[in-house]
């Protein structure tokens, strides 16, 4: 499975493509950040953060793309920038038929460090030992980007299994009952 792993921000937009499966070792294909000067256009903004995913997925071709949910904080400028440049991640994805995954940040931590708390050092000294790198990626944005394309891979299979679940349990829901068949009013 190759997922492109999406850290949103208007200012750097962390990106990363890692492929592997659950339980065998993964492998870092790319790492990197799309930058767009704070003092541009916001419309500007938004098309170089386009631009830049779309030659990361021209390149890496991934199957899925992983992008942190946005989450609630106090600085309301900071949650807008960082929901737009995510829609702009889901719109590319998209675009190509690219099924989009959305982590929260506590989900992604507790997924590579087993904290739901990890602070950002502990993520990127797991996304060093994880993929086997010399060093942790920098900034931040890049091992962020990392560890939601490794988050993915590892609970895609759980996902998966849970969505087969819930098809078959609608298919059924929505098939007559055995007990009712043949019996009239």
């Amino acid at each position: 499975m190759r997922v492109l792993g999406v850290d949103p921000g208007l200012t750097r937009c962390g990106v990363g493509v890692v492929e592997g499966v659950a339980g065998r070792p993964l492998a870092m294909l790319g790492v990197g950040v799309v930058r767009t000067s704070a003092d541009a256009d916001l419309g500007h903004r938004l098309v170089a953060i386009e631009q830049g995913l779309e030659q990361w997925l021209d390149e890496h071709r991934p199957e899925y793309v992983a992008v942190e949910r946005v989450f609630s904080q106090h600085n309301v400028r900071t949650v807008m920038g960082t929901a737009q440049a995510s829609a702009v991640a889901l719109l590319c994805a998209s675009r190509r038929g690219i099924p989009v995954a959305l982590h929260t940040p506590s989900e992604v931590k507790a997924a590579v460090t087993g904290s739901g708390r990890a602070d950002k050092a502990q993520v990127g000294a797991m996304v060093t030992r994880l993929l086997r790198l010399a060093a942790p990626p920098k900034p931040a944005d890049a091992a962020d980007a990392l560890a939601l394309a490794i988050c993915h891979i590892w609970r895609a299979p759980a996902h998966n299994r849970l969505q087969q679940a819930a098809a078959l349990h609608a298919t059924r829901a929505s098939q007559p009952s055995h007990a009712s068949k043949g019996r009239t009013a």
